[in-house]
């Protein structure tokens, strides 16, 4: 494990985390969080001391099991943790950490990132580096972990977070409990705040739910009518779907774009017209559930099989739908990405620009060249196998290109290289 150029005043390599347990009571009114997170981490390599990250709250006690002597120390990014003793390589430990404050977004160059309050409610959005903004954690994507959150709030909100819930009522207020097993990087862990109604809605084995604003209710069922079709397409496509159920938030408040979470998906109540002006970002947000979150980048520089995958996905469902094809997708945004400049590597495209259109569209087109290729058969037997035997891990280029070698041999291989470490835009096959 190591500490991603892309983010490097996120992280600690030092050790790489097995477990978090979150337990967490916040008022939305006055914005008042208080938190403990149970962290169990395995030490990667000797230390004396850990760090975590924590952005914009304070620590208040700091407990590692067994060592009465541990000390710790913050400053603005990061929480350090001084053990009373060197700690071996290998070595499990948990540390216990108490915290509170008053939670908002962090700055970035990307924007403003993680908790953030809306006109009644919170909305959480962490990628890349915003999960410090309420809870300690390591933060870089190739840390995944497993999950326990329970999250006590006021009873008139509902909350939502990935994995099964339980809900219960104690002296006036409302406890939820998150169990979230399948390993998760931390900008994919969330919260979501509100007061909303929930729809359910079968989409085929995997159980769904909607959640919105009463006043949206009308928009948001014709909207998300195609979601079970879906839902169905991609599992054929992808194979079978990573998670026991899939969330939908839409937020009262206006959003800049859509996000995905671990087993969700958050949209604005912009994004919701009630005529499917959104369907291809419904898709979108869908498909990052395999392509993001259960198979997920162990460093920012190789986001474009997130985003690739994903954004393919939208021609997908458009010609599974009837819709354009995939293969005149391919060609109206290869003329377009040909009149644009071509100073981007895709394998490694900067900190600035991973999450430019042109990262999204390249990484389309990459996928549907090897599918020229190739063919449809091997295409989607060779997309079925990285969504099966790297399920729960972090993967590189590296890997994508490893598989395309095994599976469809060396010439396949160097032709996905072209596409992502080239500049030059090269010609669809």
């Amino acid at each position: 494990m190591t500490v991603d150029p892309y983010t490097p005043h996120s992280g600690d390599r030092r050790y790489g985390v097995l477990h978090y347990d979150l337990a967490i009571d916040y008022r939305v009114t006055t914005n008042r969080l208080v938190g403990t997170a149970t962290v169990r981490l395995r030490m990667q390599e000797s230390a004396a001391h850990i760090s975590f990250d924590l952005i914009g709250l304070k620590a208040t006690k700091v407990r590692v099991t067994g060592d009465r002597a541990a000390s710790f120390r913050q400053d603005d990014r990061r929480l350090k943790v001084i053990f009373g003793a060197e700690r071996a390589s290998g070595r499990e430990i948990t540390v216990s950490i108490d915290y509170t404050g008053a939670p908002g977004p962090r700055r970035t160059r990307w924007g403003l990132l993680g908790w953030e309050e809306l006109e009644d409610g919170v909305i959480v959005a962490s990628q890349p580096t915003g999960a410090p903004t309420w809870f300690p954690c390591n933060d870089i994507p190739s840390d995944k972990a497993t999950y326990r959150l329970v999250f006590t709030a006021d009873p008139e909100y509902t909350v939502i977070s990935g994995g099964a819930a339980t809900r219960s009522t104690q002296r006036g207020r409302t406890r939820w409990t998150f169990e979230q097993p399948v390993p998760t990087a931390t900008y994919l862990m969330t919260v979501q705040i509100g007061q909303y109604d929930d729809d359910r809605v079968a989409l085929g084995d995997t159980p769904g739910r909607l959640f919105h604003p009463r006043s949206l209710a009308a928009r948001v069922r014709a909207d998300f009518a195609d979601l079970p079709a879906m839902m169905s397409a991609f599992v054929g496509a992808f194979g079978p779907y990573p998670y026991e159920s899939y969330k939908v938030v839409v937020t009262p408040d206006a959003l800049e774009i859509p996000l995905e979470a671990q087993g969700m998906a958050i949209f604005g109540a912009n994004h919701i017209d009630g005529r499917g002006g959104s369907e291809r970002l419904i898709a979108h947000e869908l498909a990052h559930q395999w392509f993001g979150n259960s198979v997920g980048v162990a460093r920012w520089q190789d986001i474009w099989l997130n985003e690739g995958y994903a954004c393919y996905s939208e021609w997908l469902w458009s010609e599974a739908g009837g819709g354009a094809t995939a293969h005149a997708n391919a060609v109206e945004h290869h003329a377009r990405l040909r009149a644009l400049p071509h100073d981007l590597v895709l394998s490694d495209p900067g900190a600035d620009d991973m999450f430019d259109d042109r990262v999204y569209k390249r990484g389309a087109l990459t996928l549907h060249a090897l599918r020229l290729t190739v063919g449809d058969e091997l295409f989607f037997a060779l997309t079925r196998e990285w969504t099966s035997r790297f399920a729960g891990l972090a993967v590189t280029s590296d890997d994508f290109l490893g598989l395309v070698d095994e599976l469809a041999g060396g010439q396949a291989r160097e032709l996905v290289r072209s596409w992502i470490d080239g500049r030059a835009l090269p010609a669809l096959p």
